[in-house]
């Protein structure tokens, strides 16, 4: 018979944060901890509040199935002391063992367990073993939690299930309580339905995804009602959620005056410290007015809180406003020596440094300008309150200061894209400069042996190359030569002094943006196989765009007929050559038959033009030569390759060698599978 099982353990606010992850890592606990003990389930489903952490477990079944094992022992010969050790781990006598084909067997029987008896101690289990960002304890619990903890609720199959947690030194019960300020007292639970049900009446939204949908909505009306859009953030939605029991969206007023600060000024001000939402108007700009979610139902509409929020925004404005008209007297070139005096890394050298190598990185006049100037909001009053605004106030105090519109939005987009959902520069100081900060980060940190290993990338290296690669295809940047540009990085260390790790080399970088070039593609869709092939090649080459192009025509034609026959002769060559055959070379006059003959002209033929299509981008004239090679090798496989006569065996081998070095300027067919 199947039953439901309800866990809550009630606590003090736990960090927004920390919610979302600690909702599925509580689920995952539960599955683990009832298929070790051997309990079947239907489904485990788990829930998050700022108080509370709820599994609620349905189709538990009422016990653990009893179980009979035979478990076989020593020979029956074998030294007593082997037979003693067998009846000490089986819990045995001697008498109870059975004598079967030569060894002793001892039938080890598991009684049915009720579930009941199970649960308490998976609980704790779970409780102890629990991970937290960050912890903490106090008084009179000897076990850490994320908050103190004030109640565990456990109900199994509508009835209370009583048990000692003396991590909290608390004792389990079918009560538990509601909203903080909005509900009295405690109330008795019997089910999750009624769990749910009541905590409802006691002012708590149970799932954070409704809470979510709430807010959002809410605030979407109290925006239209006054002819303003709001400003999608999930992140801060989702935050924010996590902050209220029984959210409350309210809308306040931001005073006029404010509203000259720059856009992301304001919203990134009212979203790091207050955790306000941002409207805009029909033509994008700022609204004055504010989204908040209060955790509380007030009695006169809001109006009190609202002027407390108010005065609380009009003082975090007032200093955003300080520090904006502050920079902004004093010319961004002014900075520029302070730069020097910043470590950018203890082994790569100061921010100035940094910012001489992006200068000798770029070729044209509005890009070194850009990059002259890109770092100098780092040591402004603004950046150093807002981190994350860095770049973009660069290029907001660049136009301020009379520079020129290209300028300063390379240093605004100098960064980009720095995530998948980032859109790439596109004008041309900004593509350049871009790709300067992100090839010198790459080609400085290899430099010096600090490369990513397994999970872990301190310095952001694999979105560096992800930035390269998406700015060059963004782009379409057909003549862009990666390998030149990370000599160029490299030798602007070295002006500099910089000690070169001995491992270090070029190819190194240039085959770890490769990698993440295979990683982008294969998520795209295109066959891993492929990938390889022309990834893995000796002939790859370092144009981003070109390699891509060359990825997808091989990628086509390998789905054709013609594709999969050529996959199969390739497949049939590299059986027949041995692999640690010596390199032979096709003497043309031992040829005896026209199969020979034909198949040697269309290789002399891939030999010719190949390389030159390949430097052109004629992928489509590419996979023609591909193609036109089917035949002749169909034509050349009927003949026997093997022949008793040793010469014109070698040189048959030698023809498949040909092959396979010829089309090897494509790609490394080896790598082909199927």
């Amino acid at each position: 018979m199947s039953q439901e099982f309800l866990f809550e353990i009630l606590s003090e606010e736990i960090p927004a944060r920390m919610q979302v992850k600690a909702a599925e890592d509580f689920k995952a606990a539960f599955e683990t901890g009832l298929r070790e003990a051997g309990l079947s389930f239907e489904a485990v489903t788990t829930y998050i509040t700022p108080r509370r952490l709820v599994a609620t477990i349905s189709g538990l079944a009422s016990a653990t199935q009893a179980t009979t094992e035979e478990r076989r022992g020593p020979r029956l010969e074998a030294p007593e002391a082997a037979l003693q050790g067998f009846l000490k781990s089986s819990g045995q006598t001697k008498e109870q063992l059975i004598q079967k084909d030569g060894y002793w067997y001892a039938n080890l029987i598991t009684e049915a367990k009720p579930t009941s008896c199970i649960l308490p101690d998976i609980c704790r289990q779970i409780i102890r073993s629990f991970s937290w960002p960050k912890s903490m304890r106090w008084h009179g619990a000897p076990h850490t939690w994320v908050r103190p903890v004030r109640g565990i609720l456990a109900v199994l199959a509508g009835k209370p299930l009583i048990f000692e947690v003396p991590e909290f030194n608390l004792v389990s019960s079918n009560k538990t309580k509601g909203h903080r300020f909005l509900a009295s007292g405690e109330f008795e639970v019997t089910c999750f339905s009624d769990y749910q049900h009541n905590l409802e009446k006691n002012f708590v939204i149970l799932s954070h995804e409704q809470r979510q949908k709430l807010i959002l909505n809410k605030l979407i009306e109290l925006g239209q009602q006054q002819g303003y859009s709001l400003e999608h953030d999930e992140k801060l939605l989702e935050e924010v959620a996590g902050l209220s029991e029984y959210p409350q969206p309210l809308v306040g007023k931001i005073e006029g005056s404010f509203l000259r600060l720059p856009k992301k000024v304001l919203s990134t001000s009212m979203r790091v410290h207050q955790k306000y939402f941002t409207f805009t108007d029909s033509l994008g700009n700022i609204a004055p007015i504010f989204g908040l979610v209060a955790n509380t139902v007030a009695s006169d509409n809001g109006t009190t809180m609202l002027r407390g929020y108010e005065r609380v925004l009009r003082a975090r404005l007032s200093d955003a406003s300080f520090f904006y008209d502050q920079d902004l007297k004093t010319p961004l070139q002014a900075y520029l020596p302070q730069l020097d005096s910043i470590i950018f890394h203890t082994k790569l050298g100061s921010l100035g440094q940094r910012v001489q190598r992006l200068m000798n990185l770029v070729s044209s006049t509005a890009a070194k300008r850009a990059a002259e100037l890109c770092k100098c909001d780092l040591v402004t009053s603004m950046v150093g309150e807002f981190p994350e605004l860095q770049g973009y106030m660069g290029g907001v105090y660049a136009q301020a200061q009379q520079e020129t519109a290209e300028i300063a939005e390379a240093i605004t987009q100098h960064y980009q894209p720095v995530g998948p959902q980032d859109a790439s520069p596109h004008n041309p100081a900004a593509m350049e400069l871009a790709l300067a900060e992100k090839l010198d980060t790459l080609v400085g940190f290899f430099a010096i042996g600090e490369l990513p290993t397994g999970s872990k990338d301190p310095y952001a290296l694999r979105r560096a190359a992800l930035g390269i690669i998406r700015i060059v295809r963004d782009n379409n940047l057909q003549d862009w030569r990666l390998l030149d540009k990370i000599t160029q990085a490299l030798s602007a260390y070295q002006a500099q002094g910089l000690q070169i790790n001995e491992r270090f080399s070029a190819p190194a970088v240039l085959d770890f943006i490769m990698e993440r070039l295979g990683h982008s593609l294969k998520a795209e869709g295109l066959r891993p196989d492929t990938l390889a092939a022309v990834l893995q090649s000796a002939n790859r080459g370092d144009n981003i765009c070109g390699i891509v192009e060359r990825i997808k025509a091989l990628n086509e034609y390998l789905t054709s007929e013609a594709g999969y026959a050529l996959r199969a002769a390739f497949r049939r060559a590299y059986g027949i050559l041995p692999k640690d055959h010596e390199a032979l070379k096709v003497q043309p006059q031992l040829f005896t038959e026209h199969e020979e003959k034909a198949l040697f002209e269309e290789l002399e033929t891939v030999n010719s033009r190949c390389q030159s299509l390949l430097e052109n981008h004629d992928y489509t004239r590419l996979m023609m030569i591909l193609a036109h090679l089917r035949d002749p090798i169909d034509a050349f496989f009927n003949l026997k390759i093997n022949d008793e006569n040793d010469m014109i065996r070698n040189n048959r081998l030698a023809l498949l060698q040909l092959m396979i070095h010829q089309t090897a300027i494509i790609a490394d067919f080896s790598k082909l599978e199927g």
